[in-house]
């Protein structure tokens, strides 16, 4: 396990781009480690190592991952989250706790964010939907990227028009929250309903629009027709 990782590890330095290096840090707020390797390749070392691994049991794999994820390096925890999600079909319940962990020990930026939520976590809970009502308890975290991914866990779900109760519930409890990422989160989660529920999730915005950050709101209609756009931007 320790020399897949340090191959692992040696790869990923070796393939650093400094173009990739000097740029990545405009897109985070926060100051976040990374190599500075490019996604294609990240990507394609996280495919090759997991077909090293992958016949290994699933606590085996999820300890590696959590090895990536201790480190907080970006391509590290990016590797982390593929190769949870590439064991998706063999999700228990328990693991939730696992995942629940990562998120909230590891967690450091808008991006691990939500490749852990969007997939990881995403996946868990269309297997188990009733792992939905501990999304609305990390609503009330004092950390923001929990916050952010009791939204964005449902991204994916909300495009297969799937959870829409769940997600207006969990919209209203995050409603004023004065994060902009966890604005930004929830105001996606309800414009990935909307390309279900386009008059649900309008008239939910229409109801909330005084209330709602224009953030969020501009996030939740933006696949709307203009007309609607407009008609829920008046003042």
């Amino acid at each position: 396990m320790e020399k897949i990782l340090l191959n692992l590890r040696k790869e990923l330095i070796e393939n650093i781009d400094e173009k990739t290096k000097n740029s990545a840090q405009r897109f985070f707020k926060e100051k976040v480690d990374f190599y500075g390797v490019k996604t294609s390749f990240v990507g394609k070392i996280s495919k090759n190592y997991f077909n090293e691994i992958k016949d290994l049991s699933k606590e085996k794999i999820f300890e590696m991952c959590e090895e990536l994820f201790i480190s907080k390096i970006l391509e590290e925890s990016f590797i982390a989250c593929d190769w949870s999600y590439k064991l998706e079909k063999q999700y228990e319940q328990e693991d939730f706790f696992v995942f629940e962990k990562w998120l909230k020990k590891y967690v450091n930026n808008w991006a691990t964010c939500d490749t852990l939520c969007n997939h990881t976590i995403g996946s868990f809970v269309e297997k188990y939907p009733k792992y939905i009502n501990k999304l609305k308890d990390w609503t009330e975290s004092k950390n923001r990227w929990v916050k952010r991914g009791a939204a964005v866990t449902l991204i994916i779900p909300a495009r297969k028009g799937k959870f829409l109760d769940d997600i207006f519930e969990i919209s209203d409890l995050l409603l004023q929250d004065k994060d902009d990422l966890v604005q930004k989160g929830y105001g996606w989660m309800l414009k990935a309903s909307s390309e279900f529920y386009q008059k649900e999730v309008f008239d939910y915005v229409m109801k909330n629009k005084n209330k709602m950050p224009r953030t969020s709101l501009r996030y939740a209609i933006e696949k709307m027709p203009i007309d609607l756009r407009k008609k829920a931007m008046e003042k």
